[in-house]
């Protein structure tokens, strides 16, 4: 009896072990740069027309939060131009983005790192995928 209370702690320990090892975050290469197309009407889809917008920006930013892991995210001036081009009733459809994960040149931030977003201008969305930029 003694044997097997040994091996099923032993067990219990490599189990431990790998599910730590498994749910570990992956580490991240620092800077990266890749431009995806987000899906606003999805995002937005049953929303009031007086907060359609506004929610866009939001859900923008929730995008590149979890695309890039970083909580602080930046949206550049032309992305909100583009989003707020038609009104705060009707934002576009989809929009093409650069998500840039930069390093943060303040001292006391509480992230090393932070998402820049930026507007990447295309004719059309069909057939484009997620493409890493080398920079």
């Amino acid at each position: 009896p003694q044997d097997h209370l040994q091996v099923q702690s032993n067990f219990v320990v490599y189990i431990t072990l790998y599910i730590y090892l498994k749910m570990a975050p992956k580490s991240k290469p620092d800077l990266v740069t890749r431009d995806y197309t987000i899906h606003l009407a999805k995002r937005t889809h049953k929303t009031t027309f007086k907060s359609k917008t506004p929610k866009a920006i939001k859900e923008i930013k929730k995008f590149a939060e979890k695309a890039m892991g970083t909580k602080d995210v930046r949206i550049s001036t032309d992305v909100n131009k583009f989003v707020w081009s038609q009104g705060v009733r009707n934002p576009p459809k989809r929009i093409r983005v650069r998500l840039s994960r930069k390093r943060n040149e303040d001292e006391d931030a509480d992230e090393k790192l932070y998402t820049l977003v930026e507007h990447v201008q295309v004719a059309s969305f069909k057939a484009l995928e997620t493409e890493t930029i080398d920079a």
